[in-house]
């Protein structure tokens, strides 16, 4: 593990072991280490998941919401794509996608 990644993994569960959650503990580890960015505190927190000797729920807990949370904010902030006719468009939802697969004989399958 390298030297950065080793000092955002152990400041963010310093955090979660002292109480500190959501912004809380994304604060924390900003101000523990300050160059680090949304994708580097979200990689020490998959590191801090998989980690064998962490085995509080609550730590766990607290840390997989913050991954879960900043998961994409690289790819926000980084998003400069101009294609889009409305970038803030929401994108549809699964249930409003209507899937039908045809039978080899050519019958309409239920979905």
């Amino acid at each position: 593990m390298g030297e950065k990644r080793k000092k955002v993994y152990e400041a963010l569960v310093d955090g979660a072991t002292e109480g500190h959650r959501d912004r809380q503990l994304y604060d924390f580890v900003q101000q523990r280490c300050p160059k680090t960015s949304s994708k580097k505190i979200v990689r020490a927190s998959l590191l801090a998941l998989s980690d064998p000797d962490l085995k509080d729920h609550n730590i766990l807990s607290m840390i997989y919401a913050l991954a879960i949370k900043h998961r994409l904010d690289a790819v926000r902030s980084d998003d400069d794509d101009q294609d889009d006719d409305d970038p803030t468009e929401l994108a549809p939802s699964i249930s409003d996608v209507k899937t039908t697969a045809t039978a080899p004989s050519g019958e309409d399958l239920p979905a």
